[in-house]
């Protein structure tokens, strides 16, 4: 790598800046959204109106996940306004599209120490990230920097959690009954190694009980029209190439995790059966007693 130059910056604040208003920032982060650093997003919508509430700034979807992104935008010092909009917003958006995960974003040039603990009070109920926007001036060029102050956290069960139980009605809701009949599909392929597995109706996922224990291995996320899988398995990447040989669609390799992502249609039950059961039997072996 050749030597670098340091060059000093100036921060400048774009509240002072009559050029450089929200509709300004809108249209940057519109045009790249990967800037924010919350992945590879895709711009849903703009100015969306919300129902006797205002109008939402961005609406950001991840692909991957069928995740969406609430985000409000304020330049200066973030207030409580601000915060009660994105809030408001995300609720009514998850409301109206509750097959999709949804989050909160505040964006602001200042997040003060105050409202940091008052945001992070409601994160523990509420997914919550607020991005702390810093400009910085070098030469005659503009530099905007994005720095997450505050992140979501995301419920995860670890062993010996007490899960949130939920029925099969709830996830009919939150998905379909035709998505629940794929589930019952995935189970029935499950009980052609192991008869005694049965389904277990949790808050955040369908998940897998022998005899009333838990045993995880894998867990279905009930859409629409599919259903999500997440499979633990030591190897992703050869499960990964075998499901991409059947044009079975991944999501992601979460190694934090350590499971695989991918979504199973009807089709897929169809048509690629034995894949299917040589994924779950795989793991199955791995993480069964």
């Amino acid at each position: 790598m050749d030597k670098l130059t340091h060059v000093k910056a100036t921060p400048i604040r774009l509240k002072d800046l009559r050029e450089y208003d929200e509709q300004w920032l809108k249209k940057v982060i519109m045009d790249d959204p990967s800037i924010l650093g919350l992945g590879d997003l895709i711009v849903k919508d703009v100015e969306r109106i919300q129902p006797k509430a205002g109008r939402l700034d961005l609406l950001l979807y991840d692909s991957e996940n069928e995740k969406r992104y609430e985000v409000e935008i304020m330049l200066g010092r973030i207030d409580e306004s601000h915060i009660i909009r994105a809030v408001e917003y995300w609720d009514i958006e998850r409301k109206r599209f509750p097959n999709y995960e949804h989050c909160a974003v505040v964006i602001a040039e200042d997040i003060t120490t105050r409202f940091l603990n008052i945001i992070s009070l409601f994160n523990n109920t509420i997914p919550i990230i607020a991005i702390q926007l810093n400009a910085l001036k070098i030469g005659e060029q503009l530099v905007l920097n994005f720095t997450k102050v505050l992140d979501e956290v995301i419920p995860e069960e670890e062993e010996g959690d007490i899960p949130i139980i939920k029925d099969r009605t709830y996830w009919e809701n939150k998905g379909s009954k035709e998505s629940l009949k794929l589930i019952d599909e995935c189970l029935n392929i499950i009980k052609e190694f192991d008869p005694v597995y049965s389904l277990s109706y949790n808050k955040h996922y369908v998940g897998l009980q022998k005899r009333g224990h838990p045993n995880n291995f894998v867990v279905f996320i009930a859409k629409e029209k599919f259903v999500r899988a997440e499979v633990r398995l030591a190897d992703m990447d050869s499960s990964k190439s075998i499901l991409e040989e059947k044009d079975i669609e991944i999501v992601s390799l979460d190694k934090r995790s350590g499971r695989i992502k991918f979504r199973i249609t009807k089709a897929d039950i169809d048509n690629s059966r034995e894949t299917l059961e040589q994924i779950f039997k795989t793991a199955y072996k791995e993480w069964s007693e």
